[in-house]
Protein backbone atom coordinates (compact mmCIF):
# COMPACT_ATOMS: atom_id res chain seq x y z
CA UNK A 1 0.00 0.00 0.00
CA UNK A 2 1.22 3.06 -0.99
CA UNK A 3 2.50 6.35 1.55
CA UNK A 4 0.49 8.92 1.23
CA UNK A 5 2.05 11.91 -0.83
CA UNK A 6 1.93 13.96 2.59
CA UNK A 7 3.80 11.31 4.40
CA UNK A 8 6.33 10.88 1.94
CA UNK A 9 10.22 10.73 3.15
CA UNK A 10 11.42 13.06 1.25
CA UNK A 11 8.38 15.47 2.89
CA UNK A 12 9.08 14.60 6.49
CA UNK A 13 12.96 15.33 5.60
CA UNK A 14 11.94 18.49 3.92
CA UNK A 15 9.55 19.40 6.96
CA UNK A 16 11.99 18.66 9.90
CA UNK A 17 15.34 20.77 7.78
CA UNK A 18 12.04 23.71 8.17
CA UNK A 19 12.21 23.35 11.58
CA UNK A 20 15.39 23.66 11.66
CA UNK A 21 15.45 26.42 10.20
CA UNK A 22 12.49 28.17 12.10
CA UNK A 23 14.66 27.39 15.74
CA UNK A 24 18.11 28.19 14.41
CA UNK A 25 17.78 32.31 14.94
CA UNK A 26 16.67 31.35 18.28
CA UNK A 27 19.03 28.61 18.99
CA UNK A 28 21.99 30.62 18.11
CA UNK A 29 21.81 34.36 18.45
CA UNK A 30 24.39 35.32 15.97
CA UNK A 31 23.63 38.56 13.96
CA UNK A 32 26.62 37.24 11.20
CA UNK A 33 25.04 33.84 10.90
CA UNK A 34 21.32 34.95 10.34
CA UNK A 35 22.29 37.57 7.63
CA UNK A 36 24.68 34.73 5.57
CA UNK A 37 21.36 32.25 6.17
CA UNK A 38 18.90 35.32 4.75
CA UNK A 39 21.39 35.55 2.04
CA UNK A 40 21.41 32.12 1.16
CA UNK A 41 18.24 31.36 1.28
CA UNK A 42 17.62 34.64 -1.18
CA UNK A 43 19.86 33.40 -3.49
CA UNK A 44 17.67 29.91 -2.78
CA UNK A 45 14.76 31.49 -4.82
CA UNK A 46 16.86 32.85 -7.28
CA UNK A 47 18.36 29.68 -8.20
CA UNK A 48 14.63 27.94 -8.14
CA UNK A 49 13.92 30.61 -10.73
CA UNK A 50 16.60 29.66 -12.71
CA UNK A 51 16.11 26.07 -12.43
CA UNK A 52 12.88 26.60 -14.07
CA UNK A 53 14.81 27.59 -16.99
CA UNK A 54 17.61 25.36 -17.61
CA UNK A 55 16.90 22.26 -15.59
CA UNK A 56 13.31 21.41 -16.61
CA UNK A 57 13.02 23.56 -20.38
CA UNK A 58 16.68 23.53 -21.31
CA UNK A 59 17.31 26.94 -21.48
CA UNK A 60 20.46 28.64 -20.66
CA UNK A 61 20.21 32.19 -20.29
CA UNK A 62 22.96 34.78 -20.02
CA UNK A 63 20.32 37.68 -18.85
CA UNK A 64 18.69 36.21 -15.78
CA UNK A 65 20.18 39.06 -13.91
CA UNK A 66 18.00 41.60 -15.45
CA UNK A 67 14.41 40.68 -13.71
CA UNK A 68 16.94 40.49 -10.35
CA UNK A 69 17.78 43.36 -10.82
CA UNK A 70 14.32 45.03 -11.65
CA UNK A 71 12.91 43.70 -8.47
CA UNK A 72 15.38 45.12 -6.36
CA UNK A 73 15.25 48.63 -7.76
CA UNK A 74 11.38 48.68 -7.89
CA UNK A 75 11.51 48.05 -4.26
CA UNK A 76 14.67 50.26 -3.52
CA UNK A 77 13.28 53.15 -5.40
CA UNK A 78 9.63 52.99 -3.62
CA UNK A 79 10.94 52.62 -0.32
CA UNK A 80 13.43 55.69 -1.15
CA UNK A 81 10.59 57.98 -2.47
CA UNK A 82 7.36 56.67 -0.50
CA UNK A 83 6.83 55.44 3.06
CA UNK A 84 9.06 52.83 4.42
CA UNK A 85 6.17 50.46 5.32
CA UNK A 86 4.83 47.01 4.61
CA UNK A 87 2.37 48.18 2.55
CA UNK A 88 4.66 50.23 0.24
CA UNK A 89 7.04 46.97 0.44
CA UNK A 90 4.65 44.84 -0.89
CA UNK A 91 3.42 46.98 -3.09
CA UNK A 92 6.97 47.57 -4.75
CA UNK A 93 7.72 43.47 -5.24
CA UNK A 94 3.97 43.32 -7.02
CA UNK A 95 5.82 46.58 -8.94
CA UNK A 96 8.33 44.19 -9.62
CA UNK A 97 7.07 41.51 -10.58
CA UNK A 98 4.54 43.03 -12.95
CA UNK A 99 7.47 44.39 -14.78
CA UNK A 100 9.35 41.64 -14.56
CA UNK A 101 6.33 39.46 -16.68
CA UNK A 102 5.77 42.07 -19.20
CA UNK A 103 9.62 42.27 -19.98
CA UNK A 104 10.31 38.25 -19.46
CA UNK A 105 7.56 38.14 -21.97
CA UNK A 106 8.88 40.43 -24.61
CA UNK A 107 12.19 38.99 -23.89
CA UNK A 108 11.11 35.67 -24.67
CA UNK A 109 9.28 36.29 -27.94
CA UNK A 110 11.83 38.11 -29.31
CA UNK A 111 15.04 35.77 -28.43
CA UNK A 112 13.55 32.44 -27.85
CA UNK A 113 13.33 31.46 -31.36
CA UNK A 114 16.94 30.55 -31.34
CA UNK A 115 18.79 27.70 -30.32
CA UNK A 116 21.34 27.69 -27.86
CA UNK A 117 23.91 29.85 -27.57
CA UNK A 118 22.71 32.79 -29.87
CA UNK A 119 19.72 32.93 -27.55
CA UNK A 120 22.02 32.73 -24.46
CA UNK A 121 24.29 35.70 -26.60
CA UNK A 122 21.45 37.34 -27.16
CA UNK A 123 19.91 37.41 -23.57
CA UNK A 124 23.31 38.80 -22.66
CA UNK A 125 22.97 41.75 -24.75
CA UNK A 126 19.46 42.51 -23.66
CA UNK A 127 20.50 42.21 -20.00
CA UNK A 128 23.62 44.35 -20.69
CA UNK A 129 21.65 47.46 -22.42
CA UNK A 130 19.78 47.16 -19.11
CA UNK A 131 23.33 47.79 -16.72
CA UNK A 132 24.26 50.76 -18.78
CA UNK A 133 20.64 51.84 -18.93
CA UNK A 134 20.92 51.87 -14.52
CA UNK A 135 24.43 52.98 -14.94
CA UNK A 136 23.01 56.33 -16.57
CA UNK A 137 20.03 57.08 -15.66
CA UNK A 138 21.58 58.64 -12.69
CA UNK A 139 18.73 60.73 -11.65
CA UNK A 140 16.93 57.45 -10.77
CA UNK A 141 19.37 54.91 -10.37
CA UNK A 142 22.47 56.76 -8.69
CA UNK A 143 24.10 55.17 -10.99
CA UNK A 144 26.95 52.77 -9.72
CA UNK A 145 27.49 54.52 -6.72
CA UNK A 146 24.07 53.74 -5.48
CA UNK A 147 21.86 54.83 -3.08
CA UNK A 148 20.88 53.63 0.53
CA UNK A 149 16.92 53.54 1.29
CA UNK A 150 15.32 53.01 4.71
CA UNK A 151 13.55 49.36 4.97
CA UNK A 152 10.13 48.98 6.66
CA UNK A 153 10.55 48.82 10.91
CA UNK A 154 9.92 45.76 11.22
CA UNK A 155 12.29 44.43 9.90
CA UNK A 156 15.01 45.97 12.11
CA UNK A 157 14.94 42.62 13.96
CA UNK A 158 16.78 40.54 11.10
CA UNK A 159 14.90 37.39 13.02
CA UNK A 160 11.70 39.29 11.84
CA UNK A 161 13.36 39.65 8.23
CA UNK A 162 14.77 35.86 8.39
CA UNK A 163 11.36 34.80 8.97
CA UNK A 164 9.38 35.96 6.35
CA UNK A 165 12.30 35.44 3.85
CA UNK A 166 11.91 31.74 4.86
CA UNK A 167 7.79 31.81 4.81
CA UNK A 168 8.52 33.22 1.01
CA UNK A 169 10.96 30.50 0.27
CA UNK A 170 8.74 27.54 1.08
CA UNK A 171 5.59 29.52 -0.95
CA UNK A 172 7.86 29.99 -3.63
CA UNK A 173 9.17 26.39 -3.65
CA UNK A 174 5.58 24.61 -2.93
CA UNK A 175 4.32 26.85 -6.16
CA UNK A 176 7.06 26.05 -8.42
CA UNK A 177 6.84 21.89 -7.02
CA UNK A 178 3.43 22.02 -8.59
CA UNK A 179 4.24 23.92 -11.84
CA UNK A 180 6.91 21.11 -12.64
CA UNK A 181 4.20 18.21 -11.66
CA UNK A 182 1.26 19.93 -13.61
CA UNK A 183 0.60 19.07 -17.28
CA UNK A 184 2.20 22.50 -18.40
CA UNK A 185 5.56 21.51 -16.60
CA UNK A 186 5.17 17.89 -18.07
CA UNK A 187 5.47 19.27 -21.74
CA UNK A 188 7.85 21.79 -20.60
CA UNK A 189 10.14 18.62 -19.35
CA UNK A 190 9.47 17.56 -22.91
CA UNK A 191 10.59 20.00 -24.64
CA UNK A 192 14.45 19.62 -22.53
CA UNK A 193 14.40 16.08 -24.12
CA UNK A 194 13.25 16.90 -27.35
CA UNK A 195 11.82 19.90 -28.89
CA UNK A 196 11.40 18.64 -32.55
CA UNK A 197 9.27 15.52 -31.50
CA UNK A 198 7.20 17.90 -28.85
CA UNK A 199 6.27 19.86 -31.90
CA UNK A 200 5.58 16.77 -33.95
CA UNK A 201 3.05 15.95 -31.26
CA UNK A 202 1.00 19.59 -31.93
CA UNK A 203 2.15 21.70 -28.84
CA UNK A 204 3.47 25.52 -29.63
CA UNK A 205 6.83 24.73 -27.90
CA UNK A 206 7.21 28.33 -27.99
CA UNK A 207 4.42 29.01 -26.16
CA UNK A 208 5.61 27.08 -23.17
CA UNK A 209 8.95 28.26 -23.43
CA UNK A 210 7.68 31.96 -22.69
CA UNK A 211 5.68 31.14 -20.00
CA UNK A 212 8.53 28.86 -18.21
CA UNK A 213 10.54 32.32 -18.90
CA UNK A 214 7.37 34.47 -17.28
CA UNK A 215 7.42 32.30 -14.24
CA UNK A 216 11.23 32.58 -13.62
CA UNK A 217 11.37 36.26 -14.67
CA UNK A 218 8.58 37.19 -11.97
CA UNK A 219 10.54 34.85 -9.14
CA UNK A 220 13.96 36.07 -9.59
CA UNK A 221 12.14 39.75 -9.34
CA UNK A 222 10.78 38.69 -5.69
CA UNK A 223 14.59 37.53 -4.57
CA UNK A 224 15.97 40.77 -6.36
CA UNK A 225 13.84 42.89 -3.72
CA UNK A 226 14.61 40.86 -0.94
CA UNK A 227 18.23 41.21 -1.64
CA UNK A 228 17.56 44.90 -1.83
CA UNK A 229 15.54 44.77 1.79
CA UNK A 230 18.57 42.80 3.19
CA UNK A 231 21.43 45.37 2.04
CA UNK A 232 19.39 48.24 2.37
CA UNK A 233 21.27 49.06 -0.39
CA UNK A 234 21.08 48.70 -4.12
CA UNK A 235 23.74 49.96 -6.87
CA UNK A 236 24.17 48.58 -10.58
CA UNK A 237 25.56 45.27 -9.17
CA UNK A 238 22.24 43.85 -9.27
CA UNK A 239 22.50 43.73 -12.76
CA UNK A 240 25.60 42.06 -13.52
CA UNK A 241 26.66 39.21 -15.42
CA UNK A 242 28.04 37.74 -11.91
CA UNK A 243 24.25 37.62 -10.39
CA UNK A 244 23.49 35.25 -13.57
CA UNK A 245 26.38 33.18 -13.46
CA UNK A 246 26.23 32.83 -9.46
CA UNK A 247 22.82 31.36 -10.48
CA UNK A 248 23.55 29.02 -13.26
CA UNK A 249 26.20 27.68 -10.57
CA UNK A 250 24.39 26.75 -8.05
CA UNK A 251 21.87 25.32 -9.69
CA UNK A 252 24.48 23.11 -11.66
CA UNK A 253 26.49 22.12 -8.23
CA UNK A 254 23.04 21.65 -6.13
CA UNK A 255 21.44 19.92 -9.02
CA UNK A 256 19.61 20.16 -12.40
CA UNK A 257 16.08 19.62 -12.53
CA UNK A 258 15.62 19.13 -8.92
CA UNK A 259 14.09 22.42 -7.22
CA UNK A 260 16.23 20.76 -3.70
CA UNK A 261 19.39 21.21 -6.06
CA UNK A 262 19.72 24.95 -6.44
CA UNK A 263 18.68 25.25 -2.77
CA UNK A 264 21.93 23.00 -1.58
CA UNK A 265 23.82 25.13 -4.41
CA UNK A 266 23.29 28.46 -2.73
CA UNK A 267 24.02 27.12 0.33
CA UNK A 268 27.73 25.90 -1.17
CA UNK A 269 28.09 28.59 -2.96
CA UNK A 270 26.97 31.46 -0.29
CA UNK A 271 28.58 29.65 2.15
CA UNK A 272 32.22 29.18 0.10
CA UNK A 273 32.17 33.10 -0.61
CA UNK A 274 31.74 34.47 2.98
CA UNK A 275 34.18 31.97 4.47
CA UNK A 276 36.71 32.41 1.62
CA UNK A 277 36.83 35.92 1.41
CA UNK A 278 36.84 35.69 5.63
CA UNK A 279 39.98 34.20 5.42
CA UNK A 280 41.37 36.45 3.23
CA UNK A 281 41.48 38.95 6.34
CA UNK A 282 43.81 36.83 8.01
CA UNK A 283 46.00 34.11 5.67
CA UNK A 284 47.49 36.80 2.69
CA UNK A 285 47.15 33.16 0.33
CA UNK A 286 43.64 33.96 0.43
CA UNK A 287 43.40 37.37 -0.86
CA UNK A 288 43.04 35.89 -4.55
CA UNK A 289 40.19 33.50 -2.78
CA UNK A 290 38.01 33.30 -6.21
CA UNK A 291 41.08 30.86 -7.25
CA UNK A 292 40.06 27.98 -4.16
CA UNK A 293 36.20 29.12 -5.05
CA UNK A 294 37.29 27.54 -8.72
CA UNK A 295 39.29 24.87 -7.42
CA UNK A 296 35.39 23.93 -5.23
CA UNK A 297 33.55 23.98 -8.30
CA UNK A 298 36.14 21.71 -9.99
CA UNK A 299 35.77 19.25 -7.39
CA UNK A 300 31.96 19.25 -7.12
CA UNK A 301 31.92 18.62 -10.77
CA UNK A 302 33.82 15.57 -10.81
CA UNK A 303 32.80 14.33 -7.34
CA UNK A 304 29.15 15.10 -8.67
CA UNK A 305 28.73 14.95 -12.17
CA UNK A 306 24.61 15.60 -11.99
CA UNK A 307 24.91 17.66 -8.87
CA UNK A 308 24.97 17.39 -5.52
CA UNK A 309 21.07 16.10 -5.05
CA UNK A 310 21.24 14.65 -8.49
CA UNK A 311 23.99 11.96 -7.96
CA UNK A 312 23.10 11.45 -4.32
CA UNK A 313 19.56 10.38 -6.08
CA UNK A 314 21.28 8.58 -8.62
CA UNK A 315 22.93 6.98 -5.92
CA UNK A 316 19.88 5.84 -4.29
CA UNK A 317 18.10 4.46 -6.50
CA UNK A 318 20.65 2.63 -7.67
CA UNK A 319 20.95 0.84 -4.28
CA UNK A 320 17.20 0.65 -4.54
CA UNK A 321 17.06 -1.31 -7.62
CA UNK A 322 19.90 -3.32 -6.75
CA UNK A 323 18.52 -4.31 -3.31
CA UNK A 324 15.13 -5.18 -5.08
CA UNK A 325 16.66 -7.66 -7.30
CA UNK A 326 18.38 -9.28 -4.47
CA UNK A 327 14.95 -9.71 -2.79
CA UNK A 328 13.51 -10.76 -6.26
CA UNK A 329 16.31 -13.86 -6.72
CA UNK A 330 15.90 -15.98 -3.51
CA UNK A 331 12.37 -16.09 -3.87
CA UNK A 332 12.01 -17.28 -7.29
CA UNK A 333 14.83 -19.88 -6.19
CA UNK A 334 12.40 -20.86 -3.02
CA UNK A 335 9.52 -21.29 -5.69
CA UNK A 336 11.66 -23.49 -7.77
CA UNK A 337 12.41 -25.76 -5.32
CA UNK A 338 9.00 -26.30 -3.89
CA UNK A 339 8.51 -27.56 -7.76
Amino acid sequence: MNKPILLSRSNIILFIIFLALIAFPFVLDSRTLTILVTQILIFGILAMSYDILLGYTGIVSFGHAMFFGIGAYCTAIMLKDFDSTIGVFIVSIIVGMLIAAVLSFIVGLLTLRLKSHFFAMLTMAISGLLLVVAEKWRDVTKGNDGFTFKAPDVFKDRVVFYLVVLALLVIVFIALKRFVSSPLGRVLIAVRENEQRTKSLGFKTLYYKVIASIVAGVIASLAGSLYAVSLRFVNTSVLTMEITLNALLMTIIGGVGTLIGPLVGSVVIESAQHYLSGLARDFPIFERWIIFFGIIYILAVIFFPKGIVGTLQTKYFQWKTKKSQLNVVPLSKNKENSK
